[in-house]
C-alpha cells in the first residue's frame, strides 16, 4: 500500500483528488490539506510515500514547499499552468497533472509512482549480489506505456526535462522523466551513470579512455570526474575476472 497526502487550496480540486485516491486500490490517503503548512505538520510526524500537491497556493508554492522538505516523498504536481512543468521535473517530480484532468491521467501517475517505489523498496531492484527479477521497465512515450527490455538499452541521454533512451538496434524514444529517476529505476549491475547527462549499459562498453567511453556501436560519450572512478573500478574488475577465467 502506498501512503499519500493531497494538498490543494481549491476545495473542488481537493475533493477530486480525495475521490481519485480512494478509488485507487493501492493508494491510502492519510491526510488531505488546503495549505502546505498544515501538510508540513503531518509530514514531520508521519512520513508518507507520495504527495499530490497543487503549485499555486497562497501560503507557499508547491515547488518551494517540496524544496523545503528534508525527507521528500515522491511528488506529483497538479496545476492549471503548464509552464511549471519544466521546473517540477528539475526537482525530480515523478509526474505532472495538468488541470483539468480525469481519472485516467491520475491513474497513470499513480502507476508510475508505484513502479518507482517498487524499485526503491527492492521489490524489483537489482544489486550486484541479487539477480534482477524483472528484465524490463515501462516508460511513457507517444501517449502510451512502452515496454522497454533492459537488454535492448544502449544508453540514456538527458535532454532538459526529458530523457532519450537509445536502443542497441538504433531506435530511440523520448519520455518526460529526469535522468536521476531513470538511473534509480535501472538495475545497478547492468547500468551506470557516467555523467550528469548519460547512463550507459555496462555490457555495451567497447573501450574506456581518459574522460570518454566508447560504446559497442561507436558512440563516444564523456565521463565526468564524479563517476570516473566507479566506471574505472568496474572495468578493472571485469578485466581481472576475465583473466582469472582464462587461467582456469
Amino acid at each position: 500500500m502506498i501512503t499519500c497526502v493531497a494538498i490543494d487550496d481549491e476545495p473542488l480540486a481537493l475533493r477530486q483528488l480525495e475521490r481519485y485516491i480512494k478509488k485507487t486500490p493501492f493508494l491510502q490517503l492519510v491526510g488531505s490539506f488546503s495549505s502546505a503548512s498544515d501538510a508540513a505538520e503531518l509530514l514531520l510526524k508521519q512520513p508518507v510515500d507520495l504527495m499530490y500537491t497543487d503549485i499555486n497556493m497562497p501560503d507557499i508554492t508547491g515547488l518551494d514547499f517540496v524544496k523545503s522538505l528534508q525527507n521528500k516523498p515522491l511528488v506529483v504536481f497538479s496545476t492549471a499552468y503548464e509552464e511549471y512543468a519544466v521546473e517540477s521535473f528539475k526537482i525530480d517530480a515523478i509526474d505532472y497533472l495538468l488541470k483539468p484532468y480525469g481519472y485516467d491521467a491520475f491513474l497513470k501517475s499513480a502507476m508510475k509512482a508505484r513502479q518507482y517505489l517498487e524499485w526503491m523498496r527492492g521489490d524489483n531492484k537489482s544489486t550486484a549480489s541479487q539477480p534482477q527479477t524483472a528484465d524490463f521497465i515501462f516508460l511513457r512515450a507517444d501517449n502510451q506505456s512502452v515496454k522497454v527490455p533492459f537488454q535492448s538499452i544502449l544508453y540514456v541521454e538527458a535532454m532538459s526535462e526529458y530523457i532519450r533512451v537509445h536502443f542497441k538496434d538504433g531506435r530511440s524514444i523520448m519520455t518526460f522523466m529526469s535522468v536521476k529517476l531513470m538511473a534509480d529505476s535501472l538495475p545497478k549491475d547492468r547500468f551506470m551513470r557516467i555523467h550528469r547527462s548519460y547512463i550507459i549499459a555496462l555490457d555495451a562498453i567497447d573501450n574506456l579512455r581518459r574522460q570518454e567511453v566508447v560504446l559497442s556501436d561507436g558512440t563516444l560519450l564523456p565521463v565526468s570526474n564524479t563517476y570516473k572512478d566507479d566506471l574505472q573500478h568496474y572495468v578493472d574488475n571485469a578485466t581481472l575476472l576475465r583473466k582469472n577465467n582464462d587461467r582456469g
